[in-house]
């Protein structure tokens, strides 16, 4: 452990999705699994869906890198919402005066901006829907289902950076979701785990969706969820290009555009700042 005793962070949100940012820029402090878990936790920590870490790239063209943490320590490749405040905070710190920046992630290049109504745009990249890139390992050639309580929900496997399942319900009330997303998250299908979306189609622009989350659990949203929800309902036509995705921390916009990429469009709010003491966290027992 670096022995630095304070270590600067801010706390944001995206529709709800909450996050603590920490700039690695000129510091590398080192956290480790265990202590991004205790951070984590809203109790005896700070408490965050995700932690995200800003670096120096490796890469050209990105300006920037980001590194993406759940809540139970285990780095991830892409998050939407997280993107957004990661770009706010570069603002925010005048860290970038620029509209528009590339940005390093581990599943690759995304390119952000800022809109004149002050909503952040963020370039996904194009959906994923290669059995092996995502990875999913499909047993048969049908669509593929999952069986909780004698009951089967089609799904459809898609990666945003991330793996998602997208299941398409009638209505998200009176279904057990955390029990059907626990269920797909063990299966040997995801050896990765996987991101469970759960879909009610409202009307030909506007989805409800409540997403199951790797690492995190139930999240009041998702932005790489949105995503993998919006692109398969306009696949699958449950609805039209482009759609709006209600979830219970608000709306996101997602865009499927000519060139075959999605754009995910939405807000990004800072809470607060504060100072982690590094030295309390490494001396709690493990």
């Amino acid at each position: 452990m670096v022995k630095i005793r304070n270590i600067p962070f801010s706390k944001m949100h995206g529709s709800g999705n909450d996050f603590v940012v920490i700039n690695q820029i000129d510091n590398n402090y080192r956290l480790t699994s265990s202590q991004i878990k205790k951070l984590a936790d809203r109790n005896f920590g700070i408490g965050f869906d995700q932690l995200l870490i800003i670096e120096k790239p490796t890469q050209a063209p990105a300006e920037f890198k980001y590194r993406i943490f759940n809540a139970d320590g285990s780095e991830v490749g892409q998050c939407g919402n997280g993107a957004r405040c990661f770009f706010h905070y570069l603002r925010m710190k005048n860290l970038s005066s620029s509209n528009e920046i590339t940005v390093e992630t581990q599943s690759g290049m995304i390119v952000l901006s800022y809109k004149k109504d002050g909503l952040i745009s963020v370039d996904m990249g194009v959906p994923v829907y290669d059995y092996k890139q995502i990875p999913f390992i499909s047993m048969n050639t049908t669509l593929p289902t999952v069986t909780v309580d004698d009951k089967s929900y089609e799904f459809y496997p898609i990666s945003m950076g991330n793996p998602h399942a997208v299941i398409k319900l009638a209505s998200l009330r009176g279904v057990d979701l955390v029990k059907i997303g626990k269920v797909l998250q063990k299966s040997a299908a995801f050896p990765d785990s996987v991101n469970v979306g759960f879909v009610q189609v409202i009307d030909k622009h506007t989805l409800s969706l409540k997403v199951y989350e790797r690492g995190s659990g139930m999240t009041l949203a998702c932005g790489s969820g949105a995503c993998a929800a919006g692109v398969v309902a306009i696949q699958k036509r449950w609805a039209q290009n482009p759609v709006s995705v209600l979830m219970d921390g608000g709306m996101l916009t997602i865009n499927l555009t000519p060139q075959g990429s999605v754009e995910l469009l939405g807000p990004a709010e800072w809470i607060f700042d504060g100072e982690l003491n590094a030295s309390q966290i490494s001396s709690h027992e493990e």
